[in-house]
């Protein structure tokens, strides 16, 4: 995979459309932080055979799965961003053959079928400038790094031949913030909403914080607390549990930045 430097000088002042034209170029990143105020959304697209499927496990799981769009087969347009191309305008993609992972491409248009339908689905990235407006630290996103993200022992709902374990994404916050962090993110039910799971890492069956499976190592201060979030990588788990035989996906953390505004999802 091809990987461009020169990420611009403020990811955060661009707008959604100058973003996706830098991912085109072939820029490999993560997007947190990127766009300030815009959505941004995980990518999963399947087979029309098997998109029934994953579109009932999206409604089982619908806190690990929001759904905010789902696309005719072979378009790689979305209603959520005008003008946006599904293929290319991520920053990276990953491909799936049969479950086992086999590349992972900042432009997926040679892997691209004409039967593929694609699910946008909500990102725990669009809840971030709340914690920060709140004064909660997003230490990923201040040192530069990934969010991290765990699969964790507890079991989707299946549906059909789709399933998998819920993934979760980690964010280490000071422990008299957990509140203000809970209560500000439970607005966003349709970005994961509240956390699933606060405090022991073990308890989701999780053996080392410090070895996620997708993402960076965290970045954890003294007094801070392991709070979890329901993840959109889970249809990417599923899809390798459930071995599929094709499917193309983000790249963890890597999302498609959508003109939608952020506080179009708050209640």
């Amino acid at each position: 995979m091809q990987t461009i430097t020169g990420t611009p000088a403020d990811p955060a002042a661009l707008t959604p459309a100058a973003a996706r034209a830098v991912f085109r170029t072939g820029l490999s990143t993560p997007t947190s932080g990127w766009c300030a105020g815009a959505t941004q959304a995980n990518l999963i697209a399947v087979p029309r055979e098997y998109a029934y499927d994953l579109l009932l496990f999206t409604q089982r799981n619908a806190q690990a799965c929001p759904v905010l769009d789902v696309t005719e087969p072979g378009d790689p347009r979305t209603s959520l961003a005008e003008g946006a191309d599904l293929r290319t305008d991520l920053p990276a993609y990953r491909v799936y053959k049969h479950g086992e992972f086999v590349a992972e491409t900042t432009d997926a248009t040679e892997y691209w079928r004409d039967d593929l339908v694609a699910f946008l689905i909500g990102c725990s990235f669009t809840f971030e400038q709340g914690l920060l407006d709140a004064g909660i630290p997003v230490r990923h996103l201040s040192s530069g790094k990934n969010v991290p993200m765990y699969r964790t022992n507890r079991l989707c709902r299946p549906a059909g031949r789709i399933q998998g374990p819920l993934v979760v994404s980690m964010r280490a916050i000071p422990a008299a913030q957990v509140a203000t962090a809970v209560q500000i993110t439970s607005r966003y039910p349709r970005m994961h909403g509240a956390p699933v799971h606060v405090g022991d890492p073990a308890g989701l069956g999780i053996a080392a914080l410090d070895q996620p499976d997708y993402g960076d190592a965290p970045i954890t201060c003294d007094g801070d607390v392991p709070v979890f979030w329901a993840c959109g990588v889970t249809p990417q788990a599923a899809a390798v549990a459930a071995k599929l035989p094709f499917a193309i996906s983000h790249a963890p953390g890597q999302m498609l930045i959508t003109d939608v505004a952020d506080t179009n999802w708050s209640v």
